[in-house]
């Protein structure tokens, strides 16, 4: 398919104005197309030629002005528009349109729990074309109406409210101006809850077989999303901009929610049917802060082009995290942000396909090379760089130019140089040059303390590696004198890091709080302060800014005897991020990083740093960074951690943590007896009770160690037929340790289309396990043209989820290396697969770079 380049985009919005689009959807038409008819009514501004998008089935018939065209013009997915007159036009198109089983387009799904169909849009970059004809391209907003046919018993949503008119007709209010990416229809027999807020509807939707669930939710939910919504009506001056507010929870959605004016679409794994921490639903409640931010900065204000895809994603996922932690009782967010989510950054930041937050426009040519940055910068470390900017010119003038942006823009689109420009006007701050340096440059600045301890003073430098300016916290702790394995703080500072030429700057220094005699206080450029030196210093203490931070040598030796003592979980997650880190360059040993979390996550009372730890514990360091011949033991080490966590929490205080440990038990378990006691019985010894999803998390583990059958899975499926236990015996049968069982898997997923997006993923996530290496090493070399082919065949979602998941993750060896880059320098692959793999064989060859270091 021909994709839309960035001078084609200018050109056409130069050309022609779209005022309005009128859609009717007949969705009665059978299971695997649909009818859609569009008529668009636009403007052209001199005489010229044009395109229409649209991807048909079946292309019935166009009609320009009252006159008919060929059908056959269209090539691929362009249909061309010539000789056209300036002034305004009417174009008529009628088409059959596919239905999706990847999550692009129209995405139908029919649940196997009681056989009821749904089907919802997922329009985002070119997949309106999936649906309807359109304009395609952020900058042509345009008003639209829908109308729809759906099934008896259906009911209908979209951006507007929705109005029935007889059994099976459905009309969709008029949107304002928005983008042909955000529109939005989902129908289906839905099990809704709606209520009233500020004078809206407010609804939250899911299939009916998950309607107990949802139940059980929808007071969360809902007073999560009211809170959001008055918290950013403190904030904004604009009021919510659209006529309803709908939240559906849908099937098989491949993102975690898209920001859909008036109807946000969730995956509805957040309408929880098993146990999950409060981490969990705390993640849940971000996803639900953050699509709603981007009602202002996406939807109200909208991207010219996909160069600014960060304006909409960096400032939702920072407004996420900010407002929820003002307006809710997930209080710490921002530690589960540092010790989960901003590694995702990091990580991507030090691949070669590392790009800036805002990349040049012509770093973006077309709709293809914007669909690669959807990724850990645009998300993460955008959303770490709007912290540092809040940090550094204080949230009054940034709110100030925020809405100044909005106030100018409004149903409109706008640029980083917009942006920038009202952030500028709310101060006298330089922002054009902050911006140049956060958000036109790659990679990571590395800050490393040199502390001196001169017996009665001491003193610090910071070594900067990089070259942004940097605002942040120096925390200065001391060994408790009744109990040395906890620290308590001495002082605070905050230091402004220039960016400079020279790499050691220190100034500005300025003691926050109640300052004493003796405090520490900057002199010539160095932070010097009275007394020894204190047993723990840390920069970067409150995590606001994006920067790896090493440890002293001696900060390093009282962190690993006392980093559980530490008073603030923020500051433990800044150490825990600086030790990961240091594995992953090759500082650390990765043992010595599993031996500090052996020592410390028993005694941890966060639960989002006992997510992190644990998670890189076990799929990286466990799985990747040691030796196979190492394995047992780190997994010895892993299922002992977890006893002590489970021993620790049999009082019902942790539900939680006692949740987080019994999974990576599970996991790492190396024997089936413990796990499959579990099973047999129903519980863990003091609970908690095995409901479906540890059901599943057990019977995976127990066919990746050979200890299950096909029949024992067979008879979980009927005893949960739900769609997720259909993903969950699909996993378990990819992991048996048997050639039949894997070459059926690996037919599913390469020598057929038949597998959903979701199947397909379960199928992968199941088939490499690390103890079957030899089993499955004649499936390394066949990976690469497999995954080439089926991206072709199956298009960018499924290419991700095949360089994803069903990537050789635990073929760490020169030899696999060797072919992935092989593929990508002699092969021709669709960009999707082609950064993907990328991705996958840098980490591969950083895995290689690791376990040499430690040889």
């Amino acid at each position: 398919m021909s994709v839309l380049t960035r001078d084609e985009a200018q050109a056409r919005a130069q050309f022609l104005e779209v005022h309005r689009y009128s859609i009717a959807l007949d969705l009665t038409t059978g299971d695997d197309t649909f009818d859609s008819r569009t008529v668009i009514g636009f403007t052209t501004r001199s005489a010229g030629d044009t395109f229409v998008e649209l991807k048909p089935a079946v292309l019935r018939s166009v009609i320009l002005d009252g006159q008919a065209l060929d059908p056959a013009a269209l090539t691929e997915n362009r249909f061309p528009l010539t000789g056209l007159d300036a002034g305004e036009h009417e174009l008529r198109v009628e088409a059959d349109m596919r239905y999706s089983r990847t999550g692009e387009g129209m995405h139908r799904f029919t649940d196997p729990a009681d056989g009821e169909t749904y089907v919802y849009t997922q329009m985002f970059m070119e997949d309106v074309q999936r649906v309807f004809a359109a304009f395609d391209q952020p900058d042509l907003k345009s008003v639209f109406e829908i109308g729809v046919t759906a099934p008896d018993g259906w009911t209908v949503l979209g951006n507007g409210t929705a109005r029935q008119s007889g059994a099976r007709s459905w009309t969709l209010a008029p949107t304002p101006l928005i983008s042909t990416y955000l529109v939005a229809v989902a129908a289906g027999p839905w099990h809704s809850v709606r209520t009233e807020h500020a004078g809206l509807p407010f609804g939250i939707h899911c299939r009916r077989s998950l309607a107990p669930h949802l139940d059980a939710d929808a007071d969360e939910i809902l007073g999560i999303t009211r809170a959001c919504y008055d918290r950013y009506h403190e904030k904004f001056e604009e009021p919510y901009p659209f006529d309803s507010y709908d939240q559906a929870f849908v099937p098989e959605f491949n993102a975690g929610a898209m920001e859909n004016p008036g109807l946000v679409t969730f995956r509805d794994e957040y309408v929880y049917r098993s146990a999950v921490t409060d981490t969990e639903r705390q993640t849940r409640a971000v996803t639900i802060a953050h699509e709603m931010a981007h009602m202002w900065f996406g939807d109200l204000v909208t991207l010219t082009w996909w160069d600014d895809i960060w304006l909409n994603e960096s400032f939702a996922e920072y407004m996420g995290y900010q407002i929820l932690t003002e307006a809710t009782r997930f209080t710490d967010t921002w530690v589960d942000f540092g010790i989960g989510r901003k590694a995702w950054g990091y990580d991507a930041d030090q691949r070669p396909s590392t790009h800036p937050v805002a990349p040049d426009p012509a770093a973006v040519p077309d709709t293809a090379s914007a669909m690669l940055n959807f990724d850990g910068i645009s998300y993460a470390k955008g959303a770490s760089a709007l912290r540092q900017l809040v940090t550094w010119l204080g949230e009054k003038d940034f709110l100030a130019g925020i809405n100044l942006h909005f106030a100018r823009h409004k149903f409109g689109n706008a640029t980083l140089a917009d942006f920038v420009d009202s952030l500028a006007t709310a101060t006298d701050r330089d922002v054009h040059a902050w911006a140049d340096r956060w958000l036109r440059t790659t990679g990571v600045d590395t800050l490393t303390p040199r502390v001196t301890d001169g017996g009665t003073r001491w003193s610090l430098d910071v070594v900067r590696d990089g070259g942004r300016p940097h605002r942040v916290a120096v925390g200065t702790y001391d060994l408790d004198v009744v109990d040395s394995g906890r620290l308590v703080p001495r002082e605070r500072f905050e230091l402004d890091l220039p960016a400079t030429a020279d790499s050691t700057a220190v100034a500005n220094a300025e003691a926050t709080g109640n300052a004493t005699a003796g405090a520490p206080v900057a002199a010539g450029g160095t932070l010097e302060g009275s007394g020894r030196r204190p047993a723990l210093v840390v920069l970067n203490d409150d995590d606001l800014t994006y920067a790896k931070v090493r440890l002293d040598g001696p900060s390093w030796d009282t962190a690993l005897r006392a980093l559980s003592g530490i008073p603030g979980p923020l500051t433990r997650a800044v150490i825990w991020n600086a030790a990961r880190d240091m594995v992953r360059d090759g500082d650390l040993a990765p043992t010595t990083y599993l031996d500090a979390a052996r020592t410390h996550l028993p005694h941890e009372t966060d639960l989002a740093v006992v997510q992190g730890v644990l998670a890189f514990a076990a799929g990286q360091i466990t799985d990747r960074y040691l030796r196979p011949d190492h394995r047992p033991a780190a997994l010895a080490t892993l299922t002992s951690l977890c006893r002590d966590l489970i021993r620790r929490t049999e009082d019902g205080n942790h539900p939680g943590l006692r949740l987080t440990a019994v999974r990576h038990f599970i996991d790492a378990a190396t024997q089936p007896d413990a796990i499959q006691e579990w099973l047999d019985t129903g519980s863990v010894p003091g609970g908690p009770e095995l409901d479906p999803e540890l059901r599943w998390r057990v019977l995976t583990r127990l066919a990746a160690l050979g200890a299950l059958d096909n029949a024992t899975i067979d008879a979980e499926l009927a005893r949960d037929p739900s769609a997720t236990g259909q993903e969950g015996a699909a996993h378990c049968r990819a992991a048996l340790p048997d050639a039949d069982a894997k070459a059926r898997a690996w037919a599913r997923m390469f020598d057929s289309d038949d597998l959903s997006n979701y199947l397909f993923t379960a199928t992968a996530q199941g088939f490499w396990q690390p103890e079957q290496a030899d089993l499955v090493k004649e499936y390394v070399p066949r990976f690469y043209p497999a995954a080439v082919a089926l991206a072709d065949r199956r298009g960018p979602a499924i290419a991700e989820a095949a360089g994803r998941h069903a990537f050789p993750v635990h073929a760490v060896d020169d030899a696999s290396l060797r072919l992935g880059r092989e593929c990508l320098d002699g092969t021709e692959m669709i960009p999707a697969l082609r950064r993907k793999l990328a991705d996958q064989l840098d980490d591969l060859s950083r895995a290689l770079r690791v376990r040499t270091a430690v040889a």
